[in-house]
């Protein structure tokens, strides 16, 4: 006859290592967030720099035919009625605006016609302190500022 002892070990986990397990799930969080959401924000940055330098070029391509820049949006090629600026762009996370100058044949000396379009951050993109917002003239000229309006062209244009 065999005698059972009266302690038996469940299967399962101790609350230690449970605790264990926690503790290093947390860990990995805490560092897979943050560096997740830079992520994101980086991609959102691509698709406003996109939309602006397509709209640069419809701006050009338009000015090859008008002699003059326009801010109507029908007549960029985009077929919604309106002006260009005060809309989204970039999945509803940057605004553009756009300002350009006619030319004046008038002055001496004669000024050309100009654009800027800019392209600042919204909504939960705002919290992008480092490109808050994107900038391309009709030079070609880009640039970037970040939230305190100090020149980060170098980290966002690159």
């Amino acid at each position: 006859m065999t005698i059972l002892s009266g302690r038996t070990r469940a299967a399962g986990f101790s609350l230690v290592e449970l605790m264990i397990t926690i503790v290093i799930g947390a860990i990995l969080v805490s560092i897979a967030v943050p560096a997740y959401t830079t992520q994101i924000r980086k991609t959102r940055r691509t698709e406003a720099r996109t939309a602006i330098l397509d709209l640069a070029s419809r701006e050009e391509r338009f000015y090859s035919v008008n002699n003059a820049y326009t801010d109507q949006q029908a007549n960029l090629g985009y077929g919604a009625a309106g002006a260009v600026s005060g809309t989204s762009v970039g999945s509803g996370y940057y605004t553009v605006t756009v300002t350009f100058t006619a030319a004046d044949v008038t002055t001496a000396p004669p000024t050309q016609a100009t654009y800027t379009i800019k392209a600042s951050a919204a909504g939960i993109q705002a919290k992008d302190t480092d490109c808050a917002s994107f900038t391309v003239q009709e030079t070609g000229k880009t640039s970037s500022l970040n939230s305190a309006g100090t020149d980060s062209t170098a980290l966002c244009w690159k």
